[in-house]
Order: C-alpha cells, then structure tokens, then sequence
C-alpha cells in the first residue's frame, strides 16, 4: 500500500509549544505552594494564621507549615518586644546622642490645668501586646486608637491639678494615674494592651510665658526658703526657752516646797517649845540661854569671864600685857 501524500492547507498555522509552557507554569505554582507553606516565627513573636482572613490558630516561635498562600496566611506579632508611643516629641535616631525631630507637635503636648494654667506636657507610653488577637482583630487601627487614649486621659489628669503639682511635685503621681486609666481603657475597648509605664519626659511652661513662670518659681523657692529658717529658728528657741521655763517653774516648785516644810518645821518646834516652857518656865529659860551661848561663844575671839560681885576689874583686865 502506498503512503498517502501530504494533506496540503492553503495557509500555515502558527506552532506553539503548549506542552513546555504548561510545565513551566505548573513548575512555578509548584514553587510558590512549596515557599509559602512553610514559615518562620521570631524568638520575641507569635504567629497568628488565617484561613481565607479567618483567624485559625496561634503559632508559638520556631519553624512551622501551613497551607499554602492564598489559603492560609500568617501575622506575626511582636509580644515579648517593649513597645513605646511618643507624645510631644518624636525620636528620630536613638543613639549616644538621641536626635528629636524638629516638627511642632504641641497639639499633642498643650494641655489646660485645673487651676486655667497651660502646661506643656511631653511624655512616653510603653506597652506590650498582651493578647494578639485582640490587639489584631478587636480594634481598627490599634495604634492609633491607643494614642487618642493616651492624650485623652492625660488631658482629664492634668486638668484635675494646678500647674505647680504637673511641673514639680505631682508629676510622679500624674504618671502613676494615667498609668491605671489607660489600663482600664485598654481593657474595656479589648486592645490586648498592657501599659508597662507612663513616663512624663519634659513638663515645662509655654516658651511665651516661661521667663515670668521662673520667676513666680524663684520667689516661692524663697519664700519656701525664708519660711524653713524661720522654723528652723523657732525650732531652736522656743524649746529652749520652754525648757527653761520648766526649770524655773519646777526650781520655784522646790522653793516653795522647801519654803512651806521649813515653815511647818519651825512652827511644830514653836509649838514644842512652848508646850515644853509652859511645864517649867525657868527651866526652859535657862535651856534657851545655855543653847544660846553655846552657839554665840564659840564665835568669839577672846572671852571674859567675871562674878557679878568682882570688885575693881579694870586693872585685873590688862594683866597678860595684850592690848585691849
């Protein structure tokens, strides 16, 4: 049997390798489900799959497979990194010599005391992701959410105090307060949040006002200053002078005691005495008058003794040649 000839077209069809291209196209798919399904997850993160934007399970750190993209896809989240959000300021480069962006951002930073002062107020919230799936998918914009936070309740804490407890004494207890409210604000909007510290970097007058701010500081720094001397003076004098107001009282106590004891003394002798000369006149005579001379005599220099009945005494007075 013959071959038969060659079936001649009028035209030429194109030739196309579809064969090659359905091997490349199939090889490259092939690629892609082998690079996504497998994935990796930070010391410091956890992952968070989702299965066609449905969230699925947590992925703790380490090496891990899931269905290939599209069909599943994973968010990492940082939660053991430290967070922060800046207000007032920005932090353009941190290094041994931090640089700030020179931007204006008293929007943020100008606040009204309670006592109708302004205070500019600049500070630093530090936080942690503490559940990552509500810090994903409970709230829109997270961050942002989290920062009108902020400036609001550092707005209502500052405007229930007086300038000088935001610039000088209170700023401790500021921080702690906002500290607590941004807490609980976190926690009924579900942001998975957990405020670590407020930090209060800079408080500090408007650059308007500031020269006479200092001062109003300076002369109630010495009024301050002037009123501890004056106490540290009264707290030297006047225990002092009550302390010797007690031993004079208590010296005038004595005497007195002293004084009325004596007086008893003296009167019960008195009262001895005369019951005793009422008894024997002259025998109580005689006992003062010997008690009297024995308590003069011994007190004098040189004694004469004579007889009531002695006659020319004159010349036996000279008789050891003394002077008179």
């Amino acid at each position: 049997m013959e071959p038969r000839p060659p079936r001649v077209l009028p035209f030429n069809l194109p030739h196309f390798p579809w064969g090659g291209l359905t091997g490349a196209i199939l090889a490259l798919v092939l690629v892609i489900l082998m690079l996504t399904s497998w994935f990796t997850v930070s010391p410091e993160e956890v992952g968070l799959v989702l299965r066609f934007g449905r969230y699925t399970r947590q992925v703790q750190p380490g090496l891990s497979v899931k269905w290939p993209f599209p069909i599943e896809t994973v968010m990492r989240v940082p939660v053991q990194r430290q967070l922060k959000e800046e207000f007032g300021f920005r932090t353009r480069e941190a290094a041994v010599r931090t640089r700030y962006s020179g931007e204006d951002f008293a929007r943020e930073s100008l606040m009204l005391t309670g006592d109708l002062n302004v205070a500019i107020v600049e500070w630093t919230a530090q936080f942690r992701v503490r559940d990552p799936y509500k810090f994903l998918f409970k709230v829109r914009d997270v961050r942002t959410t989290f920062r009108d936070l902020n400036e609001g309740v550092m707005r209502e804490v500052v405007g229930d105090r007086s300038v000088n407890e935001v610039l000088t004494i209170g700023r401790q207890e500021v921080a702690a307060e906002v500290e607590r409210l941004l807490q609980d604000l976190c926690d009924q909007y579900e942001t998975g949040i957990k405020v670590e510290q407020i930090v209060l970097q800079d408080v500090n007058p408007p650059d308007a006002v500031k020269p006479s701010f200092n001062e109003v500081n300076q002369a109630q720094q010495e009024r301050e200053k002037l009123i501890n001397e004056a106490r540290a003076e009264y707290n030297k004098v006047i225990p002092r002078a009550r302390g010797e107001g007690e031993q004079m009282i208590q010296q005038a106590e004595g005497y007195a005691t002293d004084r009325v004891n004596r007086a008893r003394g003296d009167a019960e002798a008195f009262r001895s005495l005369q019951a005793a000369y009422s008894r024997s006149p002259e025998v109580t005579r005689r006992r003062i008058y010997l008690e009297t001379m024995l308590a003069i005599y011994p007190k004098l220099q040189r004694k004469v003794v004579v007889d009531d009945k002695l006659r020319n005494l004159l010349p036996l007075l000279n008789l050891d040649g003394a002077k008179p």
